[in-house]
């Protein structure tokens, strides 16, 4: 008895079967999905580790015992708003917001708007020099603070600005200013030059074009550089406990000390001020949060 094989055309062309390309695709359903739930599970993770101190603090924030760090579990029964209250209340904390508002939004400024006169003017101009200024500002980054307060604080003393918001202030420019303008030109760099061609051509001279043309195109290199000058004035603390000698005109960051002495630590109530500090810092942040990212992707496309 002979048996006979009957073969498919698939078989006999050896091609693949018509169900192959569905299996293929149920396969890479299954592989993007894998790859879908482990970059959520990764960036769940990444999340909960940058939230998990923030969390911490406030919930650290409502013991009302100076010592319940040393206790967690125990807060979760007496929690309590009366740190925040008593900040607010027997405190300096208005008077120290005032300070940091002022010497930090008057750092953000002038900060800019010397940072964007220099990075443009390097951008677009070819002086004599033009190469080593920014050379010039990228080296006075390396000097630590320590070294820089003594000198500081002489220049101040001879200019009668020590203890005043406009010293402070210049104080953070001198720091801020360097890292911004080579930010700045970075940006400046990716503007097209025919926008300045076009300025000039209507009868702008090289201010207007840079006021009136190139300030409204960089702005979300502007908000980085605003972002980073307001950061660095308000969470600054060396030299703000250096050149303020009246507590009315401490920053938040010199505040905070006060909580601490020599035998005691108040940090239930450093907590409670951690929290009430982060709320204008939150608060800029979402002015500029719009502009940040697209600034700093642009920025540093050309060098």
């Amino acid at each position: 008895m002979s048996t006979t094989t009957v073969e498919t055309p698939a078989a006999v062309t050896g091609q693949p079967s018509a169900d192959a390309p569905t299996r293929k695709a149920r396969s890479r359903e299954r592989r993007s999905l894998s790859a879908s739930l482990a970059s959520h599970g990764i960036l769940i993770v990444a999340s909960l580790v940058a939230l998990f101190p923030v969390g911490w603090l406030v919930y650290l924030s409502l013991g009302p015992d100076k010592d319940d760090y040393l206790h967690p579990g125990r807060i979760w029964d007496k929690m309590t708003l009366d740190n925040y209250s008593f900040v607010l209340q027997h405190t300096n904390f208005f008077e120290w917001m005032k300070s940091s508002l002022i010497v930090s939004l008057g750092t953000t400024v002038i900060g800019v708007l010397v940072a964007a006169t220099t990075g443009y003017a390097v951008s677009r101009m070819r002086f004599p020099g033009y190469r080593k200024l920014m050379w010039v500002l990228l080296v006075t980054q390396m000097f630590p603070i320590a070294v820089l307060i003594v000198p500081m604080y002489q220049i101040l003393s001879s200019l009668q600005l020590i203890d005043t918001y406009l010293g402070l202030i210049l104080v953070y420019c001198s720091t801020a200013v360097p890292y911004s303008a080579w930010l700045l030109k970075g940006y400046f760099d990716t503007i097209p030059f025919e926008i300045d061609e076009a300025g000039r051509v209507d009868g702008l001279t090289p201010f207007g074009t840079f006021w009136r043309l190139i300030l409204p195109l960089a702005k979300p290199g502007l908000a980085v550089a605003a972002f980073y000058n307001f950061i660095t004035a308000f969470g600054e603390v060396a030299f703000a406990s250096t050149f303020m000698l009246d507590d009315k005109k401490y920053t938040f960051a010199v505040g905070l000390q006060s909580f601490i002495s020599q035998h005691d630590a108040q940090r239930n109530l450093m907590a409670a001020t951690a929290v009430l500090v982060a709320i204008p810092v939150a608060g800029f942040f979402y002015l500029v949060q719009k502009n940040l990212v697209t600034g700093l992707t642009a920025g540093g496309t050309k060098g």
